[in-house]
């Protein structure tokens, strides 16, 4: 059975977590294959409300398997804070498979992240200061620790020495901070090892043999495509790959086990941090999406920027992610607008520009440039086929599908786990 992978098609939050949700009762293994604590899904069953940070969407399925995979970075607190706080809630977390090449967050990398942010003053990122960057930065210098290195105490001490010598010198000399002593750093993390240990997995291993029986794996990433640091609006980006070449690397599946690849849509569009945002709206409109549509961050607590629906994001979302589907949320939020206005292309110095521009300068000078279509006033959150949404909404969703270049295969009509219309299956 070939996998699927789930990826956002804007800058994050599109609800990712809904969607995998949906997948939950059809798939045995759930895979988070990049970033960390910085991305957030909310899950609503029922009355109950979970909110995930670094933890598998499908962990909160019975039947599946949740893994972290090795392109994922882990802060062990955090983990077995998540842990501890689904197990207290009734939720079997024991299933969970961690793969041993992951790398951990540690003290200095979110000292790092924080200071390096200050410092970088109106110039800054918008990073969570959750030391995902200092993270993946030592895991490309070669000196990253990793989660297999809990169960040697010889190489973790001499790795975390070995970090720390550099470092220490930065944050006194550049930064004017106290020194991390690594014997704290060692002692702690050693404290983590026996909790972690049953979680330990070959994982490449697990999911390949998953595959060879004929299972369902579903590969989900964090953030969104505009957040890729390498396709999205660099530098304004995560310190991964969150698009779907991410999820082989990040999960050790080769390309040719990947059957679909599902976008994420949110029916308008939001972002968290510093960067570009041509719809961006700064007015009674953007707040009316913010108040609505709950718009704050899962992790960070942060109030999202709003704007309205870029298709021209979604187009590019479709061309570097090869998507074969869209699933479209948070359609039941612009009910109540008149008119809704959609982005179909820009205006750069003068020219009408279809397609994402490559070079950054002129993606931060773009205009959008709206088409508007007839909104709708009726509920529509208690709609379970296309058929019953109003005429305007129907007529907005196929609007939106002919300018992203892709099929919508379902719409999220409220937050609810049972407020999904599916139109198309996606196994």
């Amino acid at each position: 059975m070939p996998a699927l992978v789930l990826v956002g098609a804007q800058w994050g939050d599109e609800g990712k977590g809904k969607a995998t949700d949906l997948l939950g009762g059809s798939v045995d293994y759930v895979v988070r294959y990049q970033g960390g604590n910085n991305a957030g899904h909310t899950v609503v069953i029922g009355d109950q409300k979970y909110a995930l940070h670094l933890l598998p969407s499908g962990i909160l399925s019975p039947n599946v398997t949740p893994v972290i995979g090795n392109g994922v970075v882990i802060d062990p607190a955090v983990l077995l804070s998540e842990l501890a706080g689904l197990n207290d809630r009734g939720i079997d977390t024991s299933k969970l498979l961690i793969s041993g090449n992951a790398h951990l967050i540690t003290p200095y990398h979110r000292t790092l992240d924080k200071v390096t942010e200050r410092f970088l003053g109106k110039r800054r990122i918008g990073t969570t200061g959750r030391g995902i960057g200092p993270t993946y930065a030592d895991k490309i210098n070669r000196v990253g620790i990793r989660v297999q290195d809990l169960f040697d105490e010889s190489i973790l001490r001499q790795k975390i020495e070995a970090a720390l010598h550099d470092k220490n010198q930065i944050l006194v000399k550049l930064y004017n901070r106290r020194t991390i002593p690594a014997d704290l750093v060692v002692e702690e993390y050693l404290g983590y090892a026996e909790k972690i240990k049953p979680f330990l997995a070959d994982t490449t291993l697990v999911l390949d043999e998953a595959l060879k029986a004929n299972k369902v794996v579903l590969l989900e990433g964090g953030q969104g495509t505009l957040l890729d640091v390498d396709h999205g609006t660099y530098p304004f980006v995560t310190s991964s790959n969150p698009t779907a070449g991410g999820a082989c690397t990040g999960a050790g599946i080769g390309p040719t086990k990947i059957d679909r690849v599902i976008g994420i849509l949110k029916a308008y569009t939001t972002r968290v941090g510093s960067g570009p945002f041509p719809t961006e709206l700064l007015d009674e409109d953007g707040e009316a999406l913010r108040r609505i549509g709950g718009e704050r961050g899962v992790t960070t607590g942060r109030d999202r920027r709003c704007g309205w629906f870029d298709a021209v994001i979604a187009r590019y979302a479709t061309r570097v992610n090869g998507l074969t589907d869209f699933f479209l949320t948070k359609l039941d939020v612009l009910t109540g607008w008149e008119q809704i206005p959609v982005c179909v292309a820009y205006e750069i110095d003068g020219k009408r520009v279809e397609e994402l521009p490559y070079n950054q300068s002129d993606f931060h000078h773009a205009k959008p440039i709206y088409e508007t279509l007839p909104g709708w006033t009726e509920d529509i959150s208690k709609a379970k086929s296309f058929a019953e949404l109003p005429k305007n909404a129907q007529a907005y969703v196929k609007a939106l599908e002919e300018m992203s270049g892709a099929p919508i295969s379902a719409i999220g009509v409220g937050p609810g786990r049972d407020e999904t219309i599916q139109i198309n299956s996606f196994i």
